[in-house]
């Protein structure tokens, strides 16, 4: 009864443009700054984006790779994994080289928030409300038009979603975001 009445609250958000859904539980991992993202949510933000083998996505804050991983092994697109932390880098190329995607991929250990996204079509986002909003001008002013933006858990701030799923997960239902660039 209770995720009803919260996907019916989230819908209603949504309706209103003020999307905001709660806050995801604590991270049931070692490292609190990284949550994996599960592969059904994984799945279902690429065909969210409409994902296709013309893309080149980017996943901001990739950690293991799974999002860039999948979208070159099931899409077959091309990728880009940027990550801060050299650990999710090398995690992120291992995984890429054991899926046999390794060629299709970019590993750039540097700060999202200075990472060139001109290429862009899609990109991926599970990071936080403060790191959305951070990112936002950003998105702005160097993806192309055409460009789709999913967001994993955190909106955009005042931008309205063209669409707002729940995903069912492992950790219970998960909110997803897509955005167009205009």
């Amino acid at each position: 009864m209770r995720r009803v009445a919260i996907a019916l609250s989230v819908a209603a958000a949504c309706a209103a443009c003020a999307v905001r859904a709660p806050e995801p539980p604590a991270p049931r991992v070692a490292n609190p700054r990284y949550e994996p993202t599960s592969p059904e949510v994984v799945k279902a933000m690429l065909d969210l984006a409409g994902t296709t083998s013309a893309d080149v996505v980017y996943d901001l804050g990739c950690g293991d790779g799974r999002i860039v991983i999948m979208a070159a092994t099931r899409y077959r697109a091309r990728g880009v994994c940027v990550d801060i932390d050299p650990e999710r880098i090398a995690e992120a190329r291992a995984n890429a080289l054991a899926a046999g995607t390794a060629d299709r991929i970019r590993f750039l250990n540097e700060d999202l928030l200075t990472t060139d996204l001109a290429d862009a079509t899609v990109v991926t986002l599970y990071l936080s409300n403060e790191l959305n909003l951070a990112l936002r001008p950003k998105l702005e002013r160097e993806l192309r038009p055409g460009s789709r933006v999913v967001s994993h858990w955190h909106a955009l701030g005042g931008w309205k979603p063209q669409r707002a799923i729940g995903v069912p997960s492992e950790f219970g239902e998960r909110f997803l975001y897509l955005w167009t660039i205009r």
